[in-house]
């Protein structure tokens, strides 16, 4: 990062921590203005790794004012911004703007509607957590609803409905009430019934291309004015499965002269020879389009308020019709854009990622590089730093762009306290796929004159938390890079100060001023023979290396930081080979 560029973070980072500050009545977060931040200033982005060092001192100097000096500093910066705030309703502290008409009901009831075809990726976080943010803002409730009535394009994975239950958890949600859509299959066909006897629905057998041709010029099927008794029988003769998938359809009555084609005389149930996986639905074959379904279920299960893609529109203009016929009062509806993820390689879509998986390019759902909830979760990123992420988006109707390096710099809020440190150095380095090439060497050096231990503290910001001990031996391990020329001087952390003399490193008699103040370099160490081989697994691929013995003794799921590599949840030790670390974020 340049100087010019490192000055416009800065100034960025002051007037966001200052509105921040000034909105919500309380310190700035890093991780609250790192999404905002990037939104606004895209080329930011690329240096997501660096600019919490950059800002961190930013915001560290905007907590120490007053609300006054503030205040006066927002308007020297940005007097719009204060204009801005002065606008908002007292006491309105919240990320999300306020749900239409939410004061018109007894109680707030969203629904999050998963299609359970394989584990959620990172973007299918946004919607719970959202949703459940107004949950709480609103004290209402919530529905999760899998929406399973494709047992053949979006075939249903068994495993999935469990494992998004488990990411809702992990995001720290549970559900009011939990339905599969596929065990409600009568209810669907109760309401189709329901509509045939009003004349609202028929049965079409036209080819769908010779239908599509009628529909855009206009013009109505043959079937269209079908008596509704003969509808109804055909109709059983689809619920008894006695035609094939494409041979009939039922179609809702609506306008077929509508000025937009999509709303015109659209499908409601259709057939399907694909067997559903789950057994209790297996026998079906006469299955309701998600339209159908979706806004018969939202209404029965008293859902106020729907949270819907912007593409999903004629959706909801569809569902209308249904509610005219039955009488009911449509939910209010919000409408946002797409989020797009950056930081991957590997699109943000489910049936891309099971393509990678079965084509062996990417190790399963939880391989480092692959944009899902049980990678970022293996990783050792916490739920809550998604939510808070995912929230700061809002609910505007453009598309957005998630900032990793917006969920790094919340998760860093959340683990740094409780993180201890622990020594890393790196010893090699094997890419996956097409990651960069990087390299990492060890070097082995003497050490003479020294202390036979070193005591690095476990917490440098607690100190009450001990220190660790680290036996030193008569060599240690340093990475390559952190070898100093011959006559040169570095500090060996938690250790002290030794002189290189081009071949073994002598203990100095000197204080830490000669970091202070003479600029001499601080690196991390560990032991030559007692340390524990790591396998530290990251996007890029998997570094190989060695940590302090200590290491031995981390419990799995325990987040260290690896001074001067970043933080990693430990993930497994094993007898006779390397413990295992996934790498979470610097």
């Amino acid at each position: 990062m340049d100087d010019e560029l490192r000055e416009r973070v800065r100034r960025a980072a002051e007037r966001a921590a200052l509105f921040n500050a000034l909105k919500h009545g309380s310190d700035a977060q890093v991780g609250a203005i790192m999404g905002p931040m990037m939104g606004e200033h895209p080329d930011f982005r690329a240096h997501g790794d660096e600019i919490p060092g950059v800002i961190a001192p930013v915001i560290e100097d905007v907590n120490g004012m007053s609300d006054d000096e503030q205040r006066a500093r927002l308007a020297e910066l940005a007097p719009e911004d204060v204009e801005e705030l002065d606008s908002e309703d007292e006491g309105d502290d919240h990320a999300l703007p306020a749900l239409p008409n939410a004061e018109a009901y007894d109680e707030v009831r969203m629904r999050c509607a998963p299609n359970p075809n394989g584990p959620w990726h990172v973007g299918h976080a946004r919607m719970p957590s959202v949703i459940g943010t107004y949950k709480q803002r609103y004290d209402g409730s919530f529905v999760v609803r899998f929406d399973d009535t494709d047992p053949e394009t979006k075939r249903p994975d068994l495993d999935a409905y469990d494992q998004i239950l488990e990411d809702l958890s992990y995001l720290g949600f549970e559900a009011d009430e939990v339905l599969t859509a596929s065990d409600r299959v009568e209810t669907y066909y109760e309401h189709a019934r329901r509509l045939i006897g009003m004349g609202g629905a028929y049965t079409c057998s036209c080819p769908g291309a010779e239908f599509s041709d009628l529909k855009n010029s206009g013009e109505a099927c043959p079937h269209r004015d079908k008596d509704p008794e003969t509808v109804a029988d055909e109709f059983e003769a689809m619920v008894d499965g006695e035609y094939n998938s494409g041979e009939m359809v039922l179609r809702v009555k609506t306008d077929i002269t509508h000025k937009n084609p999509a709303l015109r005389d659209w499908v409601a149930f259709r057939m399907v020879d694909t067997p559903h996986p789950r057994d209790a639905a297996s026998g079906y074959r006469c299955w309701p389009m998600l339209d159908f379904q979706s806004g018969v279920d939202d209404h029965r299960t008293g859902v106020t308020h729907i949270i819907r893609g912007i593409d999903l529109q004629d959706s909801a203009k569809r569902q209308r019709f249904l509610y005219e016929y039955f009488g009911w009062e449509y939910p209010e509806v919000v409408h946002w854009g797409h989020v797009q993820l950056d930081a991957y390689d590997v699109a943000m879509s489910t049936s891309t990622i099971k393509e990678r998986i079965a084509a062996g390019e990417l190790e399963g759902w939880d391989d480092p590089r692959a944009p899902t909830m049980q990678s970022i979760r293996r990783r050792g990123i916490r739920g809550a730093a998604v939510v808070d992420a995912m929230v700061e988006l809002g609910t505007s109707s453009s598309d957005v762009e998630l900032a990793m390096s917006a969920v790094y710099a919340n998760n860093r809020d959340l683990v740094d306290d409780t993180a201890p440190r622990q020594f890393l150095v790196r010893d090699g380095f094997e890419a996956r796929g097409e990651g960069p090439e990087e390299s990492h060497e060890a070097v082995e050096v003497s050490v003479d004159d020294g202390p036979d231990e070193a005591t690095p503290q476990v917490h440098p910001e607690h100190p009450d938390r001990g220190d660790r001990e680290i036996p030193v031996g008569e060599r240690v391990l340093v990475e390559a890079t952190d070898l100093p020329a011959a006559g040169d001087r570095v500090w060996l952390k938690g250790y002290g100060p030794v002189r290189y003399d081009g071949e073994r490193f002598a203990f100095l008699d000197a204080d830490i001023d000669i970091v202070r103040e003479e600029g001499v370099d601080v690196v991390q160490w560990v032991p030559a023979e007692h340390n524990v081989d790591v396998r530290l697994r990251t996007m890029d691929g998997d570094v190989t290396g060695y940590a302090e013995p200590g290491f031995a003794d981390r419990d799995a799921d325990e987040i260290v930081q690896f001074v001067r590599v970043g933080f990693a949840r430990v993930d497994a030790h094993r007898d006779g080979g390397a413990s295992v670390a996934y790498f979470t974020h610097p």
